[in-house]
């Protein structure tokens, strides 16, 4: 039997069809699973990190976009912000929310205790209570220790070689990081006397007082500047690198970007790579692995950075020894 469909019965039937086309399409968007990641600072000063972390998920097989949606929370360095940043990730009922920063991680282990988080931290993890043992985490948290704060004591050696004649050197910390800016004034302190240097500690938590910071190392005619870890500081890098020129003051630090920047030399953690392996950790409990089961990996790429230009404006000899270490010499 033949059945014949007249053309107003086509239309209508093609209308719904078109129309059910857009909500199957937002149905696939919304199956998607939802990345949560939250930081302490914006976003601007770390494209780079970001592209290493979208490089770990897409090494996993997600990419942005395509199979999975990222919801991303910046603090803007307003470290109150993050309990609340951290709650709005809860509700959004996100499958796995990424903190590559410990303020941010402290943020969201107190928001949740079942949605699964991947760090990547300066600090000991097991110190701070994020995990019950770096090979066994125990609870919904893993992810990368990348041990910037314990290299305090190298950094300022490499100091001291590249500018031998540094007796003073100021030492600037952000204070709001609590826990940690207490522990790496002891370890500079101690560092320093190792190294008969004589150090002079000044807090920073903005913009203003990182002016006031420099204006009071000129004042006491610090020999150079030791730059404490802390997404502020690598924030402002450009106002630093340009008060450290017009001062004619070493910098060193423990991030690249300060030393691309224009600062003197920086050694750590490639911390990049480590937010690469965020990336992956966090493709791999979107495939179902738990953190509890995925040991917390420690960094194994660390760099030191000179700037070579930075060094000749200074009127400084780089020694052989120290070019032939370093990872990378910009000129």
């Amino acid at each position: 039997m033949t059945v014949t469909i007249g053309r107003r019965e086509l239309l209508v039937a093609l209308g719904g069809a078109a129309a059910a086309w857009p909500l199957a399409a937002r149905a696939q968007q919304t199956a998607m699973p939802v990345v949560g990641f939250l930081y302490h600072q914006s976003a601007d000063p770390f494209a780079h990190r970001l592209r290493a972390f979208r490089q770990g998920l897409k090494e996993t097989g997600y990419v942005e976009g395509e199979n999975i949606v990222i919801e991303y929370r910046w603090a803007e360095g307003q470290y109150d912000r993050l309990p609340v940043l951290a709650e709005e990730l809860v509700r959004r009922q996100v499958a796995v929310i990424v903190v590559p920063s410990t303020a941010a991680t402290l943020a969201a282990k107190a928001a949740t205790t079942t949605i699964p988080i991947v760090f990547a931290a300066a600090e000991d993890p097991v110190r701070f209570g994020l995990v019950a043992s770096l090979a066994r985490p125990g609870g919904n948290l893993t992810g990368i220790n990348f041990f910037s704060s314990e290299l305090v004591a190298k950094r300022l050696e490499l100091l001291r070689e590249l500018v031998p004649s540094a007796a003073r050197v100021a030492v600037l910390i952000d204070p709001s990081i609590v826990g940690s800016s207490e522990r790496a004034q002891k370890e500079v302190e101690t560092a320093a006397r190792a190294l008969g240097l004589h150090i002079q500690i000044l807090n920073a938590t903005n913009s203003r007082e990182i002016d006031a910071a420099f204006a009071a190392l000129v004042r006491e005619r610090a020999d150079a500047l030791f730059v404490n870890p802390g997404g502020l500081f690598n924030g402002r890098r450009v106002q630093m690198a340009t008060m450290a020129a017009r001062h004619a003051v070493p910098m060193t630090s423990a991030t690249r970007e300060i030393a691309e920047a224009g600062g003197l030399m920086n050694y750590g953690p490639n911390i990049a790579d480590a937010w690469r392996v965020v990336g992956v950790y966090a493709g791999r409990v979107l495939k179902g692995a738990k953190p509890r089961e995925l040991p917390v990996e420690q960094v194994s790429k660390f760099e030191l950075i000179i700037n070579a230009q930075t060094a000749r404006m200074l009127n400084l000899e780089v020694p052989p020894t120290l070019l032939a270490r370093a990872d990378e010499v910009i000129e």
